[in-house]
């Protein structure tokens, strides 16, 4: 594990090993506040990333944790045989750290640029739209049937770190009695489900979110509908 921090952004390297044998890497770019330190946030995603996932025999660490012994005493009892967790020094071990910490600062880079090019389009948008400031979520939504059946509407979000796949979600339409095809009602229905849940479950739309990590129930900032006036006149009445 190796972990490179800037721009207030951290990236960590993880590379797997089995058997002597490179099982291939990933970069995760954990959330953190811009005041904590390398080591604080690694060992943060350790204490949770193996979680779900069975220890090796070594971890190798790039920045030397606080709670390096705790984790190894508790991976130890979840693994059922010794796990060692260290931070090499020299040698073969050193070298592996010393790679994945580059492939970390490389992958930090790439983030980053990319989050700067979705800032110009973000402040583009707001330019075109006469937005006090870019948004930071914004909603799309659309409806789709197939001759009347099998209604369905769909909401996709956007924000400073692109497409947030995650946070997607599909609605079924549900209204008793809608005409079929009838595109109109499928927008009220979907929009008067997600903005009355976040009525009742969301946090105040007047105050900024607490962390982007509030997922479904952040307050967007924009909503954009897939359709034409009378779709807007529809999700306008479910908002006034």
């Amino acid at each position: 594990f190796a972990v490179h921090q800037e721009g207030g952004y951290f990236c960590i390297e993880v590379f797997f090993f089995r058997t002597g044998q490179n099982w291939g890497n990933r970069a995760y770019f954990p959330r953190a506040e811009k005041s904590f330190t390398c080591e604080e946030v690694l060992g943060a995603f350790l204490a949770q990333f193996y979680d779900d996932k069975p220890p090796p025999r070594l971890v190798l660490l790039s920045h030397d944790i606080e709670e390096r012994a705790l984790l190894a005493s508790a991976l130890t009892v979840k693994a059922g045989f010794k796990v060692e967790v260290t931070t090499p020094r020299r040698g073969e071990k050193k070298d592996l750290v010393a790679h994945a910490l580059t492939n970390a600062r490389e992958a930090l880079g790439r983030k980053l640029a990319d989050t700067a090019t979705q800032a110009r389009l973000l402040q583009g948008l707001a330019t075109a739209l006469s937005l006090r400031e870019p948004p930071r979520r914004v909603e799309v939504y659309d409806n789709s049937h197939i001759q009347g059946t099998n209604a369905v509407g769909a909401m996709i979000v956007a924000g400073p770190d692109g497409f947030l796949k995650s946070q997607y979600r599909k609605f079924n339409i549900r209204s008793e009695g809608l005409t079929p095809g009838d595109d109109y009602a499928m927008m009220r229905e979907v929009l008067e489900r997600r903005f009355k849940r976040l009525l009742t479950q969301g946090p105040d739309p007047a105050k900024p979110a607490e962390s982007s990590d509030e997922t479904t129930q952040q307050w967007p900032d924009l909503v954009i509908i897939d359709g034409g006036r009378g779709q807007l006149n529809a999700a306008q009445a479910v908002f006034d």
